[in-house]
């Protein structure tokens, strides 16, 4: 029959908190040279990404974090993020930067067997976390 809405909704499952350091200067954009595993996706379904904040370790430069997803054998560049030039101290906070949506939709679906990987253009220490849910 067509037309009849699914009535069986699709939870989340279990949430992931998963953090990731990049620090290697790597300036390709095609997934070679040095990239992190952020988040590897639930073995079920996949996982869906909320939340992704980046916040420095250090002071930066500018240059620019790359997001990549990774679907087991190959790499997609999925977003860059500009990082601004900040010396923090007792006055200033490190560079700080959450890619979220306003909309409630999720951020990024990564199906099973997929992954969130990460590489910085300069030699500066960056965390990524990573909030997520298992499906």
């Amino acid at each position: 029959m067509t037309g009849i809405p699914n009535t069986s909704p699709v939870l989340r499952g279990v949430p992931r908190g998963d953090t990731a350091t990049v620090s290697a200067a790597n300036t390709a954009r095609d997934g070679t040279g040095t990239v992190v595993t952020v988040l590897t996706a639930g073995t079920n379904f996949g996982s869906v990404v909320d939340l992704i904040t980046i916040e420095a370790q250090v002071a930066t430069t500018a240059g620019v974090i790359r997001l990549f997803v990774h679907n087991g054998s190959a790499f997609f560049l999925w977003k860059e993020i500009l990082v601004t030039a900040i010396t923090p101290s007792t006055t200033l906070a490190a560079f700080r930067t959450e890619v979220s949506r306003s909309d409630g939709l999720p951020v990024l679906v990564l199906p099973a067997g997929y992954s969130l990987r990460a590489s910085t253009h300069n030699a500066e220490a960056q965390t990524i976390h990573c909030q997520a849910w298992d499906l």
